[in-house]
C-alpha cells in the first residue's frame, strides 16, 4: 500500500507538471504579455508606455522561460514561466492580472471555506438520495414503479441544471416566498441563502446518479452470492443492504469520489446563479475579467484535488472490498 500511493504520487506529480507546462504554454501562445496589458488596460488610448508600466508592475516585463541578461541560475528563475507557474507548486498564486493589489492564495483559501458549505450538503445529499432510489427501483423491479422510476430518470438527466435553477427560483422565491432568491451571509441565516441551491443541485444531478446505480444494483442481484444468499431464506430487504449495497460500493465510490473536487472547487453554475462568493464564481468573474493569472491558478488547483481524489479513491477500494490489492 505504502509503496502504491508512493508511485501514484510520483505520476501524479508528473501529470501535475504536464498540465502546468500545457497551460502555461497555451494562455502565453494565444495571448503575448503585451495583449494581456492591453485587455486589463482597456481603453481606446493604451499606449506604450501604458503597457509597460502594467507589464512591471505584475511581473510580465520579464522573459519567457529563459533570461539571457542575468548569470548562473537566475537565468532561469527570472522569468515568467519561474514566477508564474513553477512557484504554483510551492502554492505562491501571486497576484491578479485584472487588479494593482491582492492576492490569489488569500482568496483561494477564502472561498474555499464558502464553497464548501454548498458543496458538502450537495454531495451527501445526493450520493444518499442517488443510492436510496436505486435501491428502491431495484427491488421493485419489473413493476410499474421501476417502470416509471426510470423513466423519471431519463427524463430529469435529460434537463439542464439551467432549468432546474430558473423554475425553482421563481417557484420557491418568487411565488412562494419560502427562501431567498440569491445571496449569502455569514450568520444562522446562511442555511436560508443555501436550502435551494443544494436542493436543486441535488435533483439537477438525481436522475444521471440513480439510474447509474440502478443498473450496478442489478447487475449484482444476477450473482451466484445473492442467490446464496436468498437460499439461505434471507429477507429481500437484508439482501439488499447487507450484501448487495456492500459489494455494489466500488462503483458508487468512483462514481461518487468523481464529485469530491467539486466539494473544494465549488460549483460555476450554482454559485454564480445564487450570488454565492466561493470558488467558482471567482473562476467565472476571472474570466469575464479576462484575467489569466486566477484561471491558471483554478486550473492548477483543480489538477491537483483531481488527482489527490483518485488516489484515495484508489485507496478506499482496499477498505471496502478486502479482495482488492493494490500493486
Amino acid at each position: 500500500m505504502i509503496s502504491y500511493t508512493i508511485r501514484r504520487a510520483l505520476y501524479g506529480v508528473l501529470i501535475l507538471l504536464g498540465v502546468n507546462l500545457a497551460t502555461f504554454f497555451l494562455f502565453f501562445t494565444v495571448n503575448t504579455p503585451d495583449d494581456m496589458a492591453r485587455l486589463n488596460i482597456g481603453g481606446k488610448r493604451v499606449t506604450q508606455e501604458l503597457i509597460e508600466k502594467w507589464k512591471t508592475e505584475r511581473g510580465y516585463d520579464k522573459p519567457l522561460y529563459w533570461n539571457d541578461t542575468k548569470q548562473g541560475t537566475d537565468q532561469l528563475t527570472e522569468t515568467i514561466f519561474w514566477e508564474r507557474s513553477v512557484s504554483l507548486f510551492k502554492l505562491d498564486f501571486g497576484r491578479p492580472d485584472s487588479e494593482s493589489s491582492g492576492d490569489i492564495g488569500h482568496e483561494v483559501s477564502t472561498r474555499m471555506w464558502v464553497s464548501m458549505q454548498l458543496a458538502i450538503p450537495i454531495f451527501l445529499l445526493q450520493v444518499i438520495a442517488s443510492t436510496a432510489f436505486a435501491l428502491l427501483l431495484v427491488m421493485f423491479r419489473n413493476t410499474k414503479l421501476d417502470l416509471w422510476g426510470v423513466i423519471l430518470c431519463v427524463l430529469m438527466l435529460s434537463i439542464s441544471s439551467l432549468f432546474y435553477i430558473i423554475v425553482g427560483q421563481f417557484l420557491f422565491s418568487r411565488v412562494l416566498k419560502l427562501v431567498p432568491i440569491s445571496g449569502y451571509v455569514q450568520s444562522l441565516d446562511l442555511v436560508r441563502f443555501l436550502v435551494l441551491p443544494v436542493m436543486l443541485s441535488a435533483i439537477a444531478r438525481l436522475g444521471a446518479e440513480a439510474r447509474l446505480y440502478r443498473a450496478m444494483f442489478l447487475e449484482e442481484i444476477s450473482k451466484d452470492y445473492v442467490r446464496t444468499a436468498r437460499a439461505k431464506g434471507l429477507s429481500e430487504r437484508i439482501v439488499m443492504f447487507r450484501h448487495v449495497l456492500r459489494n455494489a460500493l466500488i462503483p458508487i465510490i468512483t462514481s461518487a469520489g468523481g464529485y469530491l473536487p467539486y466539494v473544494f472547487m465549488g460549483s460555476l453554475v450554482f454559485e454564480s446563479f445564487f450570488g454565492i462568493p466561493g470558488l467558482g464564481a471567482y473562476v467565472i468573474e476571472a474570466i469575464s475579467k479576462q484575467d489569466f493569472a486566477i484561471v491558471r491558478t483554478m486550473v492548477f488547483v483543480g489538477s491537483l484535488l483531481y488527482i489527490t481524489t483518485y488516489v484515495l479513491i484508489d485507496m478506499a477500494y482496499t477498505w471496502v472490498d478486502p479482495r482488492v490489492r493494490l500493486a
